[in-house]
């Protein structure tokens, strides 16, 4: 099967090709990816960078990056959302939401993931977060949590919101040609895009700046500066770059 999927990419005129893979120039970067190395870096209760709009009434989501030891070593649980929905339309992405009034990214996180893939909380062993993701219109941000699950997990996508469930290991994520990245729009409003091709399937945008985020924390690597891990941090409120038209961008 060809690498890459049907999302629809909303490029703009004005791009070029990006960096290569943070971990390009490491002999064997998957050996870095166990559940150990993951619960060292972000230890239960580490909080991640905040996104400068959570004190600007910018409205707070959370995801769950759930992992476990799979036959191909760490993998990751994502979902692909059904084409019937209004936005993110067919995305590769972590199960999440929008968080309730008062409530913690951790509970919002697990909530959502019982609600699209049938993930019990219970099941899951919280660890601590990425750095915030600001969502490229500055409307809202995304805080990502980590959690660790004894063993492949039993799941069930909830039609209404999730096409279906993948199970993606670290190590493919960080195989040669497997990342790119490119600059969408020019100037000052220039911006990283990310890219992971799959069998199948195209993870970009917030979800694949997340998965970058965790796999240079995981090898090690020069993450670059915040704006690296969050493109969309130091754009002045409620401007839309290149490509923003498009919800699915971040």
């Amino acid at each position: 099967m060809d690498r890459g999927g049907p999302q629809i990419i909303p490029r703009p005129g004005q791009w070029s090709p990006g960096r290569p893979a943070p971990w390009a120039d490491l002999t064997d970067p998957g050996s870095a990816c166990t559940l150990e190395r993951v619960a060292s870096i972000l230890p239960v209760g580490h909080r991640g960078r905040p996104s400068p709009v959570s004190n600007e009434g910018g409205i707070p989501s959370a995801v769950l990056i759930a992992l476990y030891d799979g036959d191909a070593g760490v993998e990751v649980v994502l979902t692909r959302r059904s084409w019937n929905l209004r936005t993110h339309r067919g995305e590769v992405s972590f199960p999440g939401g929008r968080s309730d009034p008062g409530e913690s990214p951790l509970t919002t996180a697990l909530r959502e993931a019982d609600e699209e893939v049938a993930l019990r909380p219970s099941t899951v062993r919280p660890l601590g977060e990425l750095d915030h993701l600001t969502t490229i219109t500055r409307r809202a941000y995304i805080v990502p949590v980590v959690g660790v699950v004894d063993g492949r997990p039993l799941l069930q996508p909830n039609t209404a919101e999730v096409d279906g469930i993948l199970h993606v290991s670290l190590a493919e994520l960080l195989e040669p040609g497997v990342f790119r990245e490119e600059r969408w729009g020019s100037g000052d409003l220039s911006r990283p895009i990310y890219f992971f091709e799959l069998h199948g399937d195209t993870v970009w945008g917030a979800t694949a700046a997340m998965l970058r985020q965790l796999l240079c924390r995981l090898t090690g690597v020069d993450r670059g500066e915040a704006v690296d891990d969050d493109p969309a941090r130091d754009l002045p409120p409620w401007v839309r770059p290149p490509g923003a038209d498009d919800p699915g961008v971040f």
